[in-house]
């Protein structure tokens, strides 16, 4: 499946009981572009007493990559077509999340409530650090002509994400621009794939709210950005509540595609 060009491999483990162990060995040899099926990452359905079900998203290179907000999307499409309603609830650790699966994109609510950091500066550039369900920083860039320079970005993404001094679990990196008309144009360098990649989902919310911290009016209230991303299109509203500088209510809408269904064989 993918979601605004990111990637995942999907499938249902109430059917399959691979332990989580087996999971993230299983992994790599699944995500490989070469030796695999090629993915940003895996994504598993289990069961969950505390929702309709449980979702498991491993990185590229097996790691945990906390949540992912295109994978989620994916993962609630492919749950309906499972069998689960088109509204329900799943568990990403230990939060719970809403999604909805229309026809054309799928929306899916974060419990999550980010208050940005302190900025701080990342060549020569300011940067905020913002948890959207999984660690972001998120950097301006000077227009989209830098934007076009992916090899920079990944230079520099790749930089960012290894600063252990500032992020000691490493983080996933943002590069943004406002648009003319108020939207955003992103690209992220994804720790655990270690590359840029089409989209990213919880890059989209967090850049949405740095932005926004940055730049935005800071009365009380209801606000929202619309985020271009190399893949496609990304659509994120929050509350702001300005006495506690603090973030809720995220949602974060797009698409989310099925590519093929197929049968994957592995040595034992």
């Amino acid at each position: 499946m993918q979601g605004a060009g990111n990637d995942f491999v999907v499938f249902d483990n109430r059917r399959y009981q691979f332990l989580l162990d087996e999971i993230i060995a299983l992994t790599p040899r699944l995500c490989h572009r070469r030796f695999g099926v090629g993915a940003d990452g895996v994504l598993v359905l289990e069961p969950s007493q505390k929702a309709d079900y449980r979702m498991i998203y491993r990185n590229a290179d097996g790691s945990d990559a906390g949540m992912c907000g295109n994978g989620a999307r994916c993962l609630a499409r492919f749950a309906v077509r499972e069998g689960f309603p088109s509204k329900h609830t799943f568990m990403v650790h230990s939060e719970t999340y809403r999604a909805e699966v229309f026809k054309d994109s799928v929306a899916v609510e974060f419990p999550v409530r980010p208050k940005p950091g302190a900025p701080v500066e990342l060549f020569g550039r300011e940067a905020l650090e913002v948890y959207s369900g999984t660690e972001h920083v998120v950097t301006w860039a000077t227009g989209e002509a830098e934007l076009d320079d992916e090899d920079d970005l990944r230079n520099r993404g790749r930089t960012i994400r290894n600063r252990r001094d500032l992020f000691p679990n490493g983080t996933n990196v943002n590069f943004i621009h406002p648009l003319t008309g108020g939207g955003l144009m992103m690209k992220t360098y994804e720790r655990g794939v270690e590359d840029l990649t089409l989209a990213c989902g919880t890059g989209a919310l967090a850049s949405a709210g740095a932005h926004h911290h940055k730049t935005g009016t800071h009365d009380s209230g209801d606000y929202g950005f619309e985020i271009v991303c190399s893949g496609g299109l990304l659509k994120t509203s929050f509350s702001y509540d300005q006495p506690s500088r603090t973030y809720s209510n995220l949602k974060l809408q797009g698409p989310a595609v099925f590519a093929f269904d197929g049968t994957y064989y592995f040595d034992t």
